[in-house]
Protein backbone atom coordinates (compact mmCIF):
# COMPACT_ATOMS: atom_id res chain seq x y z
CA UNK A 1 0.00 0.00 0.00
CA UNK A 2 2.89 2.72 0.92
CA UNK A 3 4.49 1.84 -2.56
CA UNK A 4 1.18 2.38 -4.79
CA UNK A 5 0.74 5.96 -2.62
CA UNK A 6 4.24 6.93 -3.40
CA UNK A 7 3.77 5.74 -6.95
CA UNK A 8 0.43 7.91 -6.96
CA UNK A 9 2.25 11.21 -5.83
CA UNK A 10 5.41 11.40 -7.72
CA UNK A 11 3.50 12.42 -10.93
CA UNK A 12 1.86 15.41 -9.03
CA UNK A 13 5.14 16.22 -7.39
CA UNK A 14 6.77 16.67 -10.73
CA UNK A 15 3.69 18.36 -12.06
CA UNK A 16 4.27 20.77 -9.36
CA UNK A 17 7.99 21.17 -10.07
CA UNK A 18 7.83 21.80 -13.57
CA UNK A 19 4.42 24.82 -12.88
CA UNK A 20 7.08 26.44 -10.66
CA UNK A 21 9.84 26.50 -12.62
CA UNK A 22 9.18 27.91 -15.59
CA UNK A 23 7.38 31.22 -13.23
CA UNK A 24 10.44 31.36 -11.53
CA UNK A 25 12.52 31.48 -14.71
CA UNK A 26 9.69 34.20 -16.20
CA UNK A 27 10.24 36.46 -12.92
CA UNK A 28 14.14 36.58 -13.72
CA UNK A 29 13.80 37.10 -16.93
CA UNK A 30 11.76 40.51 -16.19
CA UNK A 31 14.44 41.54 -13.96
CA UNK A 32 16.04 43.66 -16.22
CA UNK A 33 13.19 45.48 -17.33
CA UNK A 34 11.84 45.86 -14.21
CA UNK A 35 15.53 47.23 -13.28
CA UNK A 36 15.19 50.00 -16.41
CA UNK A 37 11.74 50.83 -15.18
CA UNK A 38 12.73 52.03 -11.25
CA UNK A 39 16.00 53.75 -12.91
CA UNK A 40 13.90 55.52 -15.47
CA UNK A 41 11.32 56.69 -12.46
CA UNK A 42 14.40 58.09 -10.37
CA UNK A 43 15.67 59.55 -12.95
CA UNK A 44 12.23 62.27 -13.11
CA UNK A 45 13.63 63.75 -10.26
CA UNK A 46 17.40 65.58 -9.92
CA UNK A 47 17.23 64.85 -6.26
CA UNK A 48 17.74 60.77 -7.13
CA UNK A 49 20.76 62.07 -9.67
CA UNK A 50 22.81 59.47 -7.37
CA UNK A 51 20.55 56.69 -7.12
CA UNK A 52 20.96 53.82 -8.16
CA UNK A 53 19.45 50.19 -8.11
CA UNK A 54 19.69 46.56 -9.46
CA UNK A 55 16.97 44.35 -9.21
CA UNK A 56 17.30 40.92 -8.83
CA UNK A 57 13.96 38.47 -8.56
CA UNK A 58 12.33 41.54 -8.04
CA UNK A 59 13.97 42.57 -5.35
CA UNK A 60 15.17 46.50 -5.62
CA UNK A 61 18.20 47.34 -4.02
CA UNK A 62 18.66 50.74 -4.07
CA UNK A 63 22.32 52.55 -3.86
CA UNK A 64 24.22 55.59 -4.02
CA UNK A 65 23.21 59.54 -1.96
CA UNK A 66 20.89 61.82 -1.58
CA UNK A 67 21.01 65.16 0.43
CA UNK A 68 18.36 64.16 2.98
CA UNK A 69 16.65 61.28 4.59
CA UNK A 70 13.35 62.07 2.82
CA UNK A 71 14.97 62.07 -0.43
CA UNK A 72 15.77 58.23 0.83
CA UNK A 73 12.56 57.26 1.76
CA UNK A 74 10.40 59.23 -1.16
CA UNK A 75 13.18 56.75 -3.38
CA UNK A 76 11.76 53.83 -1.85
CA UNK A 77 8.40 54.35 -2.04
CA UNK A 78 8.65 55.18 -5.94
CA UNK A 79 10.53 51.34 -5.96
CA UNK A 80 7.89 49.94 -4.39
CA UNK A 81 5.27 51.58 -6.05
CA UNK A 82 6.63 50.22 -9.72
CA UNK A 83 5.27 47.15 -11.33
CA UNK A 84 7.10 44.07 -10.54
CA UNK A 85 9.05 45.15 -7.56
CA UNK A 86 8.30 42.50 -5.20
CA UNK A 87 10.06 44.49 -2.21
CA UNK A 88 12.99 47.54 -1.67
CA UNK A 89 16.33 46.70 0.13
CA UNK A 90 17.30 50.42 0.73
CA UNK A 91 21.15 51.03 0.87
CA UNK A 92 20.83 54.89 -0.23
CA UNK A 93 23.18 56.49 2.17
CA UNK A 94 22.46 60.54 2.99
CA UNK A 95 25.21 62.62 2.28
CA UNK A 96 23.57 66.21 2.96
CA UNK A 97 24.86 68.49 5.48
CA UNK A 98 27.78 68.00 7.90
CA UNK A 99 25.88 69.11 11.33
CA UNK A 100 26.75 67.31 14.74
CA UNK A 101 24.66 65.74 16.67
CA UNK A 102 24.08 68.89 18.63
CA UNK A 103 23.22 71.31 15.95
CA UNK A 104 20.82 69.25 14.01
CA UNK A 105 18.95 68.99 17.78
CA UNK A 106 18.62 73.08 17.82
CA UNK A 107 17.78 72.88 14.24
CA UNK A 108 14.71 70.42 14.69
CA UNK A 109 13.79 71.30 18.21
CA UNK A 110 13.33 75.26 16.92
CA UNK A 111 11.59 74.13 13.98
CA UNK A 112 8.87 71.62 15.84
CA UNK A 113 8.33 74.49 18.30
CA UNK A 114 6.55 76.35 15.25
CA UNK A 115 5.85 73.69 13.35
CA UNK A 116 1.76 74.22 12.22
CA UNK A 117 1.59 77.54 14.00
CA UNK A 118 -1.13 78.68 11.08
CA UNK A 119 -3.08 75.30 11.22
CA UNK A 120 -6.23 74.76 12.81
CA UNK A 121 -7.41 78.16 14.34
CA UNK A 122 -10.04 77.10 16.71
CA UNK A 123 -10.42 79.69 19.18
CA UNK A 124 -9.75 82.97 20.49
CA UNK A 125 -8.03 84.66 23.89
CA UNK A 126 -6.99 87.90 23.24
CA UNK A 127 -5.12 86.43 20.16
CA UNK A 128 -6.40 83.43 18.21
CA UNK A 129 -4.74 79.94 19.49
CA UNK A 130 -4.53 77.54 16.67
CA UNK A 131 -4.71 73.61 17.34
CA UNK A 132 -1.61 73.13 15.03
CA UNK A 133 1.05 73.65 18.11
CA UNK A 134 -0.40 74.16 20.96
CA UNK A 135 -2.11 70.54 21.55
CA UNK A 136 1.38 68.92 20.55
CA UNK A 137 4.26 68.52 22.81
CA UNK A 138 7.29 66.26 20.93
CA UNK A 139 10.78 65.09 22.04
CA UNK A 140 13.66 64.93 20.01
CA UNK A 141 17.25 63.15 20.32
CA UNK A 142 19.47 62.47 18.07
CA UNK A 143 22.62 60.28 17.88
CA UNK A 144 25.39 59.54 15.75
CA UNK A 145 22.94 61.98 13.05
CA UNK A 146 19.82 59.30 13.69
CA UNK A 147 16.74 61.39 15.33
CA UNK A 148 14.44 59.85 17.38
CA UNK A 149 11.47 61.67 17.53
CA UNK A 150 8.55 60.85 20.15
CA UNK A 151 5.76 62.94 22.35
CA UNK A 152 2.35 63.46 21.71
CA UNK A 153 0.37 64.38 18.86
CA UNK A 154 -3.26 65.43 19.26
CA UNK A 155 -3.85 64.13 14.78
CA UNK A 156 -2.12 61.89 12.82
CA UNK A 157 -1.72 65.14 10.48
CA UNK A 158 0.03 66.81 13.63
CA UNK A 159 2.71 63.51 13.75
CA UNK A 160 3.11 62.96 10.16
CA UNK A 161 3.77 67.08 9.66
CA UNK A 162 6.83 66.82 12.68
CA UNK A 163 8.07 63.62 11.05
CA UNK A 164 8.40 64.90 7.65
CA UNK A 165 10.22 68.33 9.15
CA UNK A 166 12.53 66.32 10.78
CA UNK A 167 13.49 64.07 7.20
CA UNK A 168 13.69 66.95 5.53
CA UNK A 169 16.24 68.52 7.85
CA UNK A 170 19.85 68.02 5.82
CA UNK A 171 22.18 65.76 8.15
CA UNK A 172 19.56 63.51 9.48
CA UNK A 173 20.83 60.21 8.43
CA UNK A 174 17.57 58.19 9.71
CA UNK A 175 14.22 58.68 11.67
CA UNK A 176 12.78 56.78 14.11
CA UNK A 177 9.14 57.89 14.69
CA UNK A 178 8.07 56.86 18.64
CA UNK A 179 5.45 59.33 18.31
CA UNK A 180 2.03 58.78 20.49
CA UNK A 181 -1.25 60.20 18.93
CA UNK A 182 -4.38 60.90 20.97
CA UNK A 183 -7.11 58.93 20.59
CA UNK A 184 -10.13 61.02 18.79
CA UNK A 185 -12.24 62.29 21.05
CA UNK A 186 -14.70 65.44 21.17
CA UNK A 187 -14.55 65.65 24.40
CA UNK A 188 -11.50 66.11 24.79
CA UNK A 189 -11.16 68.69 22.06
CA UNK A 190 -13.46 70.59 24.48
CA UNK A 191 -11.48 70.03 27.58
CA UNK A 192 -8.80 71.41 25.37
CA UNK A 193 -10.23 74.46 24.18
CA UNK A 194 -11.31 74.96 27.92
CA UNK A 195 -7.81 74.54 29.10
CA UNK A 196 -6.51 76.84 26.83
CA UNK A 197 -8.69 79.71 27.51
CA UNK A 198 -8.40 79.29 31.13
CA UNK A 199 -4.51 79.16 30.97
CA UNK A 200 -3.59 81.83 27.94
CA UNK A 201 -6.53 83.65 28.93
CA UNK A 202 -5.05 84.11 32.66
CA UNK A 203 -4.14 87.68 33.25
CA UNK A 204 -1.00 86.50 34.51
CA UNK A 205 -0.24 83.95 31.47
CA UNK A 206 -1.58 85.88 28.75
CA UNK A 207 2.39 87.19 27.59
CA UNK A 208 2.19 83.63 26.47
CA UNK A 209 -0.54 83.48 24.00
CA UNK A 210 1.42 86.37 21.69
CA UNK A 211 4.20 84.27 21.15
CA UNK A 212 3.60 82.22 18.27
CA UNK A 213 5.54 78.77 19.46
CA UNK A 214 2.75 78.85 22.49
CA UNK A 215 5.39 77.92 25.37
CA UNK A 216 2.51 76.71 27.37
CA UNK A 217 1.74 73.12 25.97
CA UNK A 218 -1.75 71.20 26.08
CA UNK A 219 -1.82 67.42 26.60
CA UNK A 220 -5.11 65.47 26.91
CA UNK A 221 -6.23 62.16 26.98
CA UNK A 222 -9.13 60.81 28.20
CA UNK A 223 -9.90 63.38 30.18
CA UNK A 224 -6.28 63.82 31.67
CA UNK A 225 -4.41 66.87 30.99
CA UNK A 226 -0.20 67.48 31.01
CA UNK A 227 1.05 70.96 31.06
CA UNK A 228 4.89 70.82 29.07
CA UNK A 229 7.14 73.34 27.90
CA UNK A 230 8.70 76.14 29.34
CA UNK A 231 8.10 78.94 31.98
CA UNK A 232 9.23 82.18 32.73
CA UNK A 233 9.34 81.74 36.26
CA UNK A 234 7.85 78.87 39.19
CA UNK A 235 4.71 81.01 40.08
CA UNK A 236 3.83 80.88 36.12
CA UNK A 237 3.79 77.47 36.22
CA UNK A 238 2.44 77.32 39.65
CA UNK A 239 -0.68 79.46 38.26
CA UNK A 240 -0.65 77.53 34.86
CA UNK A 241 -1.23 74.04 37.39
CA UNK A 242 -4.50 76.09 39.16
CA UNK A 243 -5.85 76.98 35.53
CA UNK A 244 -5.59 73.83 34.44
CA UNK A 245 -7.30 71.95 37.10
CA UNK A 246 -10.06 74.81 37.74
CA UNK A 247 -11.72 73.51 34.36
CA UNK A 248 -14.79 71.41 34.69
CA UNK A 249 -14.41 68.23 33.47
CA UNK A 250 -10.70 67.53 33.97
CA UNK A 251 -10.01 64.58 35.86
CA UNK A 252 -6.74 65.05 36.95
CA UNK A 253 -3.52 67.58 36.11
CA UNK A 254 0.40 66.90 35.35
CA UNK A 255 2.53 70.02 35.26
CA UNK A 256 5.55 69.01 34.04
CA UNK A 257 6.00 73.27 32.97
CA UNK A 258 9.69 74.02 33.21
CA UNK A 259 10.41 77.18 34.88
CA UNK A 260 13.63 79.02 33.09
CA UNK A 261 14.91 80.45 36.02
CA UNK A 262 14.91 77.09 38.12
CA UNK A 263 17.86 75.87 38.34
CA UNK A 264 19.33 72.08 37.57
CA UNK A 265 19.69 69.95 40.64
Amino acid sequence: MTFQIKKILAPALMAAVLLVMPASAKSNGNDAQVQQKVQQELSKKKQWGDVRVAVQDGVATLTGTTKTYADKAKAERKAQHTDGVRSVVNHVQVAGGNASDAELFQTIADKLRYDRVDQGLIMGVNRNVTAGNTFNNFTVDVKNGVVTIGGNARTDADAASAVALVENTPGVKDVIDNIEIAPASGLDDQLRIRVARAIYGDPVLSKYAMDPQKPIRIIVENGHVTLAGQVLNEMDKNVAGIRANGVSGVFSVKNDLQAANQQPR
